[in-house]
């Protein structure tokens, strides 16, 4: 079984049910536990490497909506190439 986590909290299931070793893929925001840092990143915000005020914030979740884009940005080539059989994510919130 080959496993991708776009969500942190799915990223720690899978080290508590002791299933790392088959997982291939994790978001940016995936740092618990620490062997997760050691897993290809597939999944980044469109925030990573910023440091943006909350206005900043905000003026970016409302155009990143307004054009019907995520915040979130999916390394295809990093999914393809991790193959999974399972994705575990969740749907976000409205805000």
């Amino acid at each position: 079984m080959r496993i991708c986590c776009f969500q942190p909290g799915a990223t720690e299931i899978v080290y508590a049910l002791g299933l790392q070793d088959q997982l291939y893929g994790v978001t940016a925001q995936c740092d618990y536990p620490v062997d997760a840092r050691t897993k290809p990143v597939i999944v980044r915000s469109v925030f990573d490497g910023t440091s943006p005020s909350s206005g900043q914030i905000s003026e970016v979740i409302s155009e990143q909506l307004r054009q019907g884009l995520g915040l979130y940005i999916t390394d295809e080539a990093a999914l393809r190439s991790a193959n999974p059989d399972i994705l575990l994510t969740q749907a976000l919130c409205d805000v």
